[in-house]
């Protein structure tokens, strides 16, 4: 399963946000996926990932002490949880 990327201007200028579907992806995949995304990105754009992993709770969170980027907001909707990380 591959995962659908689109890129999109947030409010303010010269920001971009990125969203990353990652759903049906297994651990490793989701943590890692989400590393090579935030290596693409200008500071103080926004990722905007969506997982259905469990793992991915944990993996993304200790991903984002390692690099120190941060998270601004992490969502669960049933089964996806979707996480917004701010490169720094």
């Amino acid at each position: 399963m591959s995962g659908h990327k689109s890129k999109r201007t947030c409010h303010k200028p010269n920001m971009t946000e990125k969203s990353l579907n990652l759903r049906g992806l297994k651990c490793p995949l989701p943590a890692l996926r989400t590393r090579k995304a935030l290596s693409g990105l200008a500071a103080g754009d926004l990722l905007v990932v969506e997982c259905t992993d469990p793992l991915a709770a944990i993996d993304i969170p200790n991903l984002l002490n390692q690099t120190g980027d941060t998270l601004e907001k992490t969502i669960r909707e049933k089964k996806v949880l979707t996480f917004h990380i701010r490169k720094r």
